[in-house]
């Protein structure tokens, strides 16, 4: 993926630590991948605390934003890309330990792999309590759900334990009911979330601010609360 060129973007690690300056921040930038242009001349501001839905349709750029938007701070985000990606023969646990890879030496990665440690072992199995995975923990990822691997990849990221979630669709592949009791759970572990969903009352539930992307460009901001979902369910169809 490439992005064009721009006027201006800032770098969250340059931002101040001050509350009311911006986590991420575009300003007339434009996006894209592999030479095309997504995003055109985008400015965006994303404050710590908010919880936002990108919603659009398929190919208008939210995962293209994602994508940008981590880059800017990729040491404080949990990320959960659209497609779980877990290493197929490995059980449910180890693909959620691998969120903190990068914590541990290869020794000690290795080390766990053949034979689990205890603290590992309680704190996965906590995890995968809340998500509802405790009788597959142990189970090879290829022998799952897809629902249930979607709660595995979920489960990779909270394991992580970053400030600022970022999910490409993280739900989608769960019933309403399953979805609501995750998105509530990524709230009370993330001071911030950012996540591309395409269920509208999910958005509205969940987030405080809904960023719609159409033609390149951003159609609308506004907070969650302003919205009706018959007012987002007509715009959405224009987006």
């Amino acid at each position: 993926m490439s992005t064009s060129c721009s006027p201006s973007v800032s770098s969250a690690s340059s931002l101040s630590p001050d509350p009311s300056q911006p986590l991420f921040r575009f300003q007339q930038h434009s996006l894209g991948y592999g030479g095309k242009t997504v995003l055109h001349e985008l400015t965006l501001d994303i404050h710590q605390g908010e919880r936002v839905a990108l919603l659009g349709k398929s190919g208008s750029g939210k995962s293209t934003l994602l994508r940008q938007l981590r880059a800017q701070q990729a040491e404080s985000v949990a990320w959960c890309p659209q497609q779980p990606g877990l290493v197929p023969m490995l059980s449910a646990f180890h693909n959620i330990y691998m969120g903190r890879l990068s914590s541990h030496s290869l020794l000690h990665n290795l080390a766990n792999l053949v034979r689990p440690q205890a603290k590992p072992k309680a704190e996965i199995a906590k995890l995968a309590a809340s998500l509802g995975l405790s009788e597959q923990l142990w189970q090879p990822a290829e022998l799952l759900s897809g629902g249930q691997q979607s709660r595995v990849s979920l489960g990779r990221a909270l394991y992580q334990q970053r400030p600022i979630f970022m999910g490409d669709e993280p739900v989608s592949a769960l019933d309403e009911r399953q979805a609501d009791a995750l998105l509530q759970l990524l709230g009370t572990r993330h001071h911030t979330l950012v996540v591309a969903l395409h269920n509208l009352e999910q958005a509205l539930s969940h987030c405080t601010r809904i960023i719609g992307l159409a033609d390149g460009h951003v159609l609308l901001d506004a907070p969650a609360a302003s919205l009706t979902s018959a007012e987002l369910d007509t715009l959405y169809l224009n987006l």
